[in-house]
């Protein structure tokens, strides 16, 4: 049985890593893409090689996501219904109430350039890949696998449901009051709660479902608030 486990914790480090090196696959191309067509486009958001580097920090906690009680990458237990689809339809929701109430709501008139969180296309779909795994790596692969693995140790784990309700908490508030946007009460309230209950879903989800589960949240928000209505900017109000 003991070398059983062992195989089998083995080879899910192993696709751990090979998803991993995929993504950061992906953040090299994009950087490569960017510099190709910097000339060609005023204010692009272009990936460094200290960015890239800054993802490896994240490759020793692929190796203790079963020691912190975290489902693996693609763990056999977990369907790919709970780890992608429904996470992404619940992303999906957060972006269209952002397009709503930042785009509709409070910039109804077209724009006259690509605002700073909008990226030309195809270069958005790079950009915002790698900056939804660098968020998901710093905000909750690190501490959420180092939180649950001090849980796991202080008096034999006896405490651990106290360490993982404090992980999810922090770590579902961080990014909402890093980025309270100023304005009118209603629209910093909208902010605080909807971005702690993504977060806070993001961080249920990894628990549950494991990390690849939260990065596809993220990315069904980026996908709509980022990339769509960015299409829609490049190629519809900018060529009025």
């Amino acid at each position: 049985m003991k070398q059983k486990n062992e195989i089998i914790s083995m080879t899910n480090n192993r696709k751990n890593i090979f998803i991993y090196t995929i993504f950061l696959l992906i953040a090299v191309s994009g950087m490569v893409y960017g510099n190709a067509i910097k000339n060609s486009f005023s204010g692009l958001r272009i990936w460094k090689i200290e960015n890239i580097l800054w993802l490896c920090l994240g490759i020793p906690f692929l190796f203790l996501q079963t020691a912190a009680t975290l489902p693996n990458f693609l763990e056999a237990t977990v369907s790919n219904k709970k780890r992608l689809l429904q996470p992404f339809f619940i992303g999906a929701v957060f972006g269209l109430l952002d397009i709503i109430v930042f785009k509709l709501m409070q910039h109804p008139e077209p724009y006259t350039s690509l605002p700073p969180f909008l990226q030309p296309f195809p270069y958005s779909l790079f950009l915002y890949f790698s900056g939804a795994l660098e968020i998901e790596v710093f905000y909750r692969l690190i501490p959420l696998t180092l939180i649950l693995l001090i849980g796991k140790r202080v008096a034999g784990g006896n405490y651990f449901k106290y360490f993982f309700w404090t992980a999810i908490v922090v770590t579902s508030l961080r990014e909402p009051l890093e980025q309270t946007p100023t304005g009118d009460l209603w629209l910093v309230c909208y902010s605080l709660l909807t971005g702690f209950l993504m977060n806070y879903l993001q961080a249920i989800y990894y628990t549950k479902a494991g990390f690849l589960a939260s990065l596809t949240l993220r990315l069904g928000h980026y996908l709509f608030w980022h990339i769509l209505l960015g299409i829609y900017v490049q190629y519809v109000e900018l060529v009025r």
